[in-house]
């Protein structure tokens, strides 16, 4: 065997070999199939970390368009890519109405899921060769609701209950809500499905959750900074949810950048195929803002 094929043969093994991390494994939280899953750049320097939270209404993940393609495209961009596997509804619940008589999976175990995840990913930052300091999380659909709220209610340690106190950080470094979820309150606009998923039957109905889980209504003064996208034509999440969220932020003196497509639709992900021409480019802008906030 030749000495160049042997060395491609290394660099096509060492971009893509993964494995699926069981996040709870070794706690008290009874979650085993919840799992982070790396891919990892090539590099001597230390390299950002962004952690992807698929969408999928809070009660399923789109684990190929918007989480593996996702991550496959950051990591051929130097960037250290982890997807989360984090607790949603399931399509029993989104068939049914079982949640009326157990509890099921509802908040908080999601951002329980994805302050564990940003727990893990800086804990283990020497091992993968991330730079603590550049820890994002990203999400597409109610995984943008997931990304943000991981911002929102970052004072907020979700862990404490089950007797985990980090030595890091919970706090993003940057988030990016892409076509996100935002309002649980406002009717003209809300996801519906989503925010089923999120609060259960019960909670669903409760003017207190609805508010508490609402976006618009908790951006905090340290907020990071925010990378925010969706199209106008977007048939499953009205647009005006990030319209409301871009709102807040500048109310806040947030930075971020929003950028609004004309067409696009829903669910593209980082697809080179889905979507349109005109959206796909937030890929592009999304690598161009982070440069910038990270010279």
């Amino acid at each position: 065997m030749k000495r160049p094929f042997i060395l491609f043969l290394f660099f096509v093994v060492a971009t893509t070999v993964k494995s699926q991390i069981p996040i709870w494994q070794g706690t008290a939280e009874c979650a085993p199939h919840v799992t982070l899953e790396p891919f990892l750049p090539i590099g001597t320097r230390p390299s950002t970390a962004i952690i992807i939270c698929p969408g999928g209404s809070y009660h399923w993940l789109d684990m190929q368009t918007e989480g593996v393609e996702v991550a496959r495209w950051l990591q051929a961009n130097g960037i250290a890519a982890f997807v989360l596997r984090y607790r949603v509804a399931g399509v029993a619940a989104f068939i049914t109405h079982y949640r009326l008589l157990t509890r099921g999976h509802r908040h908080p175990d999601m951002l329980r899921d994805v302050q564990r995840a940003l727990q893990l990913v800086r804990e283990r930052a020497a091992e993968w060769n991330v730079d603590t300091a550049h820890v994002g999380v990203m999400g597409f659909s109610a995984g943008g609701h997931l990304a943000m709220a991981s911002a929102a209610f970052a004072a907020t340690n979700f862990l404490a209950p089950l007797g985990i106190y980090p030595a890091v950080s919970l706090h993003p470094d940057f988030v990016a809500p892409l076509y996100p979820v935002v309002t649980l309150a406002d009717k003209r606009y809300v996801h519906r499905r989503s925010r089923r998923g999120l609060l259960g039957e019960w909670g669903k109905g409760s003017r207190c959750m609805r508010d508490s889980l609402s976006l618009e209504k908790h951006i905090p003064t340290d907020c990071p900074p925010v990378f925010l996208m969706n199209c106008v034509d977007d048939p499953v999440v009205k647009y005006q949810n990030a319209v409301l969220l871009d709102s807040a932020l500048t109310a806040r003196a947030i930075p971020h950048l929003y950028i609004q497509y004309r067409t696009g639709g829903h669910g593209f992900g980082a697809s080179k195929v889905k979507g349109t021409a005109e959206c796909r480019e937030w890929k592009t802008a999304f690598l161009s803002w982070l440069h910038q906030l990270f010279p």
